[in-house]
């Protein structure tokens, strides 16, 4: 049995882009090619795929898989226990970030001094203060959420509404990467990642790579980032996520 592009790249949830660009990298070769010069995949194949997408999650960079793969001495069930223990020494550390890493979405509509009509003309359909107990409860004693509370105490309405304006630029030209296909781990992708820390880091809250990386993660577990992001573009939350995570390994 042998799969074409356009399936192994819904099965996978990568584009088909992202599968051309392994193969011309030589990360995965298609196993054959059917007459007409097409690539077709093999069980084998998907197995490897696995494997790159497998640590691709855990944010090596391509060189570094295709040194772990190519590897003589390893064999696939060593790959496994590897990524085990990453996996879960990963989520060790996400639970002790969860702590510090504040939701930057809800936090910037924290302490809004402005009328109700002003609140849901700057936000749209969101109420600002329907998470606000919550955020307090949850990250009330961090550092990131008291900047974010004194800073945004401060905000006047044409403050949000220019701060909601450069918000959307960013998620604008991320979602336009993910229709063109742009692999999330681009320099493009990444450079737009970039802007989006650097943008909390002006209007909230010193934003590091590890917390950048930890919001990233929250965009796809927590369904309400979830719902946001795929209201711009389907997938566009796991898009940032591996965009904002390609990120964080290229400058650490």
């Amino acid at each position: 049995m042998s799969y074409s592009v356009g399936q192994v790249a819904a099965f996978a949830g990568v584009t088909v882009r992202t599968l051309h660009h392994y193969d011309e990298i030589g990360l995965l070769h298609p196993g054959e090619r059917n007459h007409a010069g097409h690539r077709r995949y093999g069980d084998d194949d998907l197995d490897r795929l696995q494997q790159i997408l497998f640590y691709r999650e855990l944010g090596f960079p391509l060189d570094e898989v295709a040194a772990l793969l190519d590897d003589p001495g390893a064999d696939p069930q060593e790959h496994l226990r590897r990524q085990h223990d990453l996996l879960s020494a990963r989520i060790g550390k996400l639970q002790e970030m969860a702590a510090a890493v504040e939701q930057a979405m809800e936090a910037r509509r924290m302490n809004v001094r402005l009328t109700p009509e002003e609140k849901f003309e700057v936000f749209g359909d969101f109420d600002p203060d329907a998470y606000a107990a919550e955020a307090e409860e949850r990250w009330g004693g961090t550092d990131a959420y008291k900047e974010s509370q004194r800073r945004t105490a401060a905000y006047t309405k044409e403050d949000w509404k220019r701060l909601m304006a450069e918000f959307d630029a960013i998620h604008r030209r991320m979602a336009d990467l993910l229709a063109q296909g742009v692999p999330a781990d681009s320099e493009a992708a990444m450079d737009v990642a970039e802007e989006h820390r650097q943008f909390i880091g002006r209007g909230y809250y010193a934003c590091s790579y590890e917390m950048h990386t930890g919001l990233g993660e929250m965009y796809v577990a927590d369904e309400r980032f979830t719902a946001t992001y795929e209201a711009i573009r389907p997938g566009l939350a796991v898009y940032m996520r591996d965009a904002m995570l390609a990120n964080a390994v290229r400058h650490l």
